[in-house]
């Protein structure tokens, strides 16, 4: 299936079809959880959340519509509802997904790559949930901006709205990072 595959017509059974997807979509999910700020601790808790949450919601999905953009609009609320309760706990986070583990870049390019990641990262920390969600979804996540307001369930000028003005914070937000001293 391609990253933004539909759930399969056939695939009247929630839980086999839940099953294939969440391997499919589970580093999209983390992903996508990290990128919206949920702390690496939190992550594998939150990312089992948002399947649980679909399983819930599974008999109002529409199957003609790609599966990603819908787990990512459920992921924005697990992840708005884990900040709202501000729960922490102290477990040692872990900076892999499950299942790209093993495939490991050297150490050097994954350096540079960490060090790049970070910096993004703080970057996304300085905008809003509402504008940090539509970033994510289309420019980091490449769904199109019309599916990630109908995901976000917000007007498509919104959405627009809130994406231009995301990508000029996170530009403002990297080149302070970039300067000398912006790394601290």
């Amino acid at each position: 299936m391609s990253k933004l595959s539909a759930i399969p017509a056939q695939a009247a059974d929630p839980p086999g079809a839940l099953q294939g997807w969440y391997r499919e979509h589970l580093a999209f999910v983390f992903r996508s959880l990290e990128r919206l700020g949920v702390p690496a601790s939190d992550l594998e808790d939150l990312a089992h959340d948002v399947f649980v949450v679909a399983h819930q919601r599974w008999a109002a999905f529409d199957s003609s519509s790609p599966v990603r953009p819908w787990l990512f609009g459920i992921a924005v609320k697990v992840a708005a509802g884990a900040q709202q309760r501000a729960w922490r706990k102290r477990e040692v986070p872990s900076d892999t997904y499950p299942e790209l583990a093993d495939r490991q870049p050297l150490p050097d390019a994954q350096a540079e790559r960490e060090q790049l990641r970070r910096k993004l990262l703080r970057a996304l920390d300085m905008l809003d949930l509402d504008r940090r969600a539509i970033f994510v979804l289309h420019d980091l996540q490449g769904v199109s901006v019309p599916e990630a307001a109908h995901a976000l369930g917000v007007p498509l000028n919104t959405a627009y709205s809130r994406l231009r003005a995301a990508r000029q914070q996170v530009t403002e937000a990297l080149q302070r990072l970039a300067s000398p001293g912006g790394d601290r």
